[in-house]
């Protein structure tokens, strides 16, 4: 496998997106956002039908529009907190009908294939790619990992976190930023349709195997990398699609942790019961009658 430079490409691919994404993922799980990374998929995949119909590069106007959107978003959460929900669902809307608008007036002649950016395309991944994605995911790991104190701080109380003098306001719509590049970054990996999935399903996996916030920032890293490429591994092998496969592993994984605990509780639970159960049985067995000669000489 590791013979074809394609396969290279693609495993390196994979372990800068596996490795990356989920340390955005860990701050949008702990401030309940996980929805976000798909709602921005929604607006990249409208700046790529931009970018298809103006004849511009895809990849910009994708960055350009799911950054806008993240920020707008952002900024109307913190008016109203409340309509959160309301707020991701007209991203969800908005974005995809707007793509597909934009792609039903491309002009007659030019391509229209949106499945490399919706499910991904990693054996296409260039050098020129894997350098915009190294830069990339440099930039998210210094935010995320740099200011992981700052994040966590204003995840858990945004008020204590502005008393406290930090930067409230920039460090969310810096997140939100962060958020964008890494959906837009990725979606010729995993695909704007899954990338949401493989920010958030690692964190969720690690914050119930890590025992605090920094372990679960290594621990979700850790996740991330390992699906990536073992996803892309037995794609490759299978011959099914790379972003779907690692997808799938990725809840598996988040299965396994989850019912960890549950599975550790019945065992118990079990293994009581039998103990209990072996008492009984040992306390209605008849005890022999031991008769005591007292007062006797030897």
């Amino acid at each position: 496998m590791l013979s074809h430079g394609f396969m290279q490409s693609a495993l390196i691919a994979a372990l800068l997106v596996g490795a990356t994404a989920p340390t955005v993922g860990v701050h949008l799980v702990q401030r309940r956002l996980s929805i976000i990374g798909d709602g921005v998929g929604h607006v990249a995949l409208f700046g790529v039908a931009l970018g298809l119909v103006t004849g511009w590069a895809p990849l910009g106007t994708a960055m350009a529009t799911a950054v806008v959107g993240a920020i707008a978003v952002e900024a109307l959460r913190g008016l109203r907190r409340n309509e959160v929900d309301v707020l991701m669902a007209i991203l969800f809307a908005g974005g995809i009908a707007g793509g597909v608008v934009l792609i039903s007036a491309m002009p007659p002649g030019r391509p229209a294939n949106l499945d490399a950016y919706l499910f991904g395309a990693i054996i296409t991944t260039t050098r020129s790619d894997l350098v915009v994605l190294a830069g990339t995911a440099a930039v998210v790991l210094a935010f995320t990992v740099g200011l992981c104190r700052a994040l966590f701080a204003v995840s858990i109380d945004e008020e204590c976190a502005c008393a406290a003098g930090l930067p409230v306001t920039v460090l969310n719509m810096l997140l939100a930023a962060t958020t964008a590049a890494t959906v837009v970054a990725s979606m010729r990996i995993v695909g704007l349709l899954l990338i949401g999935a493989l920010m958030v399903l690692p964190a969720a996996a690690a914050m119930l195997l890590a025992r605090s916030f920094r372990g679960t920032l290594l621990v979700a890293v850790g996740i991330g990398a390992v699906v990536a490429s073992a996803g892309t591994t037995a794609a490759y092998y299978l011959g099914v699609p790379a972003g779907g496969t690692i997808v799938l592993l990725a809840v598996a994984v988040f299965t396994v942790s989850a019912a960890g605990p549950g599975v550790r509780r019945a065992a118990r639970r079990v293994l009581a019961s039998a103990g209990c159960r072996a008492a009984a049985r040992r306390a209605d067995r008849p005890r022999p009658v031991v008769h005591s000669r007292v007062g006797l000489l030897p």
